[in-house]
């Protein structure tokens, strides 16, 4: 058994969203431990007001790990995922539809120097409008695949399983 990977799902959503629990199905059969923290009862405080309470549920999910686990997580979840990585020592990101800032939070979208780290975003990305999540990664030099899709990313969904696939593949 590999490490544990924690899967993070957007606001709105849940742990049984369809990206999160697809790529948990792909990673537990490559031999992989998945969890999926449930933020839905943080999500009632609004965004702004979500991001602490996630940062401290998914910093317990962590701790609870062996190992530093590889976190993934779609646009709220990914801007958590990357927060925590700077609080906490993880083996690497997966990051979807991440917003480069959340309006009335004090933290912008950063990551660790020394986390592998892949962006997947939509070109037409209603919500999180790619230039941001595209300037964050120049700035940081990471790898950003960028996909004709908005910011569910379901009509990409193959292309994302084959690109978390490589991504576990590189880490083992």
């Amino acid at each position: 058994m590999r490490a544990t990977i924690l899967l993070s799902h957007g606001s709105d959503s849940s742990p049984e969203a369809t990206k999160v629990s697809t790529l948990a199905a792909l990673a537990e059969a490559r031999g992989w431990r998945t969890r999926r923290p449930d933020y839905r009862e943080d999500d009632v405080h609004g965004h702004a007001g979500s991001v602490a309470p996630r940062l401290a549920r998914l910093g317990a999910a962590i701790a609870a790990c062996e190992v530093p686990p590889v976190l993934v997580g779609s646009s709220m979840g990914a801007f958590v995922s990357a927060l925590a990585s700077l609080q906490h020592p993880v083996a690497g990101l997966f990051l979807m539809a991440t917003p480069p800032a959340i309006p009335g939070v004090d933290s912008a979208l950063d990551v660790r120097h020394d986390v592998p780290t892949l962006l997947v975003h939509g070109w037409r990305d209603e919500l999180c409008a790619v230039d941001g999540v595209y300037a964050f990664a120049a700035r940081r030099r990471l790898p950003l695949l960028t996909l004709d899709d908005d910011h569910r990313l379901s009509g990409s969904l193959p292309v994302i399983e084959q690109q978390f696939a490589l991504f576990l593949d590189a880490l083992a």
